[in-house]
């Protein structure tokens, strides 16, 4: 079989609809990913007012005499991460159980009602798409994990307030320190992003059309959360 027939079976393997749907989730995850990126340059977001926090929280830290304080809260902070990603494992085995026993799995899921009818291939080909999305989660989150590491070794590595002489020295450091703590909330945020949209890619065992309007649902939550909430509102007074 040459490559054009491989595409042409993988192509009919589902109807067009289910392709299209497909196609239109992941594109509306990457683009409200790289949505989010740009207008938070323009309309400050969630990730960016906390952000702010944390480099003012950093500026703090080069003033206290005792800086346990501040490692109390990284590791509280990387608690969250370290639980999702313990979490996400045991979703990611599950996963693979039900992949190893789909037979059993689709009819349950046929007990659902309005739940699609839908071959054991395109049955398996679902469980697969939740598979990826958690796979994708646990990275985030456990890369998540290992940035919080590198923000307390920085704390702790931090010189004391006395050799910090000039405003610029605790402006820069505060500035780097700050910035390793909000790449791991960055990495933290996208893995909660795949948890949302993990419930709109299980939309799809109910039909196509449902993955597509759980997925705009699902962005729109995102949106309203990240730019219009009302903690957004209170973290911009400041």
């Amino acid at each position: 079989m040459n490559a054009s027939d491989a595409l042409t079976a993988l192509w009919r393997v589902l109807p067009w609809i289910d392709w299209a749907a497909l196609a239109f989730f992941f594109a509306a995850w990457v683009g409200y990913a790289s949505f989010a990126h740009r207008r938070a340059a323009v309309r400050p977001s969630l990730l960016a007012l906390t952000n702010r926090e944390r480099q003012r929280w950093m500026l703090q830290t080069t003033v206290r005499e005792n800086r346990v304080f501040d490692g109390v809260v990284v590791q509280n902070l990387s608690a969250s991460p370290s639980f999702f990603a313990s979490t996400t494992i045991l979703i990611i085995g599950g996963l693979l159980a039900a992949l190893s026993s789909t037979e059993q799995v689709s009819e349950l899921v046929r007990e659902i009602p309005f739940a699609a009818r839908s071959s054991m291939l395109v049955f398996d080909l679902k469980l697969v798409l939740l598979l990826v999305i958690f796979i994708y989660a646990f990275f985030r989150f456990t890369w998540s994990l290992r940035q919080y590491t590198f923000g307390a070794l920085l704390v702790a590595a931090a010189p004391d307030r006395e050799h910090f002489t000039e405003a610029a020295q605790r402006e820069a450091f505060a500035s780097r320190a700050g910035r390793v703590m909000g790449l791991a909330a960055e990495s933290f945020n996208d893995g909660l992003r795949a948890y949302y949209l993990s419930f709109a890619a299980a939309a799809w065992f109910f039909s196509p059309w449902a993955l597509i309007g759980a997925t705009l649902g699902v962005v729109f939550v995102l949106y309203r959360r990240e730019f219009h909430s009302d903690v957004l509102a209170v973290l911009n007074e400041a």
